[in-house]
């Protein structure tokens, strides 16, 4: 992993750039892992806005959209912990990073996760072959086992997005609240299901090319 962090969505678009010009006449593809709460659909939205400004085609595709059904999670008795790594179509995802690698002549439509609805939507997110650049977040990405374990194979970087438990905690309580649960229940599912995929998620952080300072001012 590299020992200076990207603070900024300049450090990020630079970084960016630098592959870019090391894998000329290729789509790039970089994964972006983290706990969370730690920032990782901020940093990647970041930098897809930064690119598309720059003029340089991009988009972001996110490892959520391959959540399972809340009636699928029901029914194999894990609604309740939500979010957990076998709640997510792994060999989907992986799939689908493969499709965006081979970057045909066709447009590739992805899956989103729509907050507040808390279910994936099949086809929102289009990926034409205009498309250089693909910011892929998510959890799991540097999980070594299962489907994830050839995430890394697919992309051409990953980076791991840092922040404090605190701040990461304090976000999700947040972000649960705006969603309409309850002061206490959002704290409650902070601390346990999203606590317990960041258990999961913290030690597999290591295996990230790059470091990314979730702290800061993304936006």
């Amino acid at each position: 992993m590299s020992a200076r962090p990207i603070t900024s969505p300049a450090g990020a678009t630079a970084r960016v750039a630098a592959l870019r010009a090391a894998r000329p006449g290729r789509r790039l593809l970089v994964g972006v892992a983290g706990e969370p709460g730690s920032g990782k659909s901020t940093v990647a939205a970041s930098v897809v806005a930064a690119l598309t400004a720059a003029g340089v085609p991009a988009v972001g595709v996110p490892m959520d959209g391959f959540h399972l059904a809340g009636s699928t999670l029901a029914r194999l008795g894990r609604l309740d912990r939500k979010g957990a790594i076998d709640t997510f179509d792994g060999e989907g995802y992986l799939a689908l990073l493969r499709r965006l690698r081979e970057h045909g002549p066709a447009t590739v439509w992805a899956p989103d996760y729509v907050r507040g609805v808390e279910e994936s939507l099949g086809g929102a997110i289009e990926v034409g072959p205009e498309v250089e650049v693909v910011v892929s977040e998510g959890n799991y990405l540097l999980v070594d086992e299962g489907p994830w374990r050839s995430v890394r194979d697919v992309v051409d970087e990953t980076w791991a997005v840092e922040v404090p438990r605190a701040v990461r905690l304090d976000r999700l309580v947040a972000r649960h609240a705006a969603f309409g649960m309850a002061q206490e229940a959002a704290r409650a599912w902070a601390e346990g299901p999203d606590e317990a995929a960041a258990r999961l998620v913290r030690p597999t952080l290591v295996r990230a090319d790059v470091r990314v300072d979730g702290t800061g001012a993304w936006g």
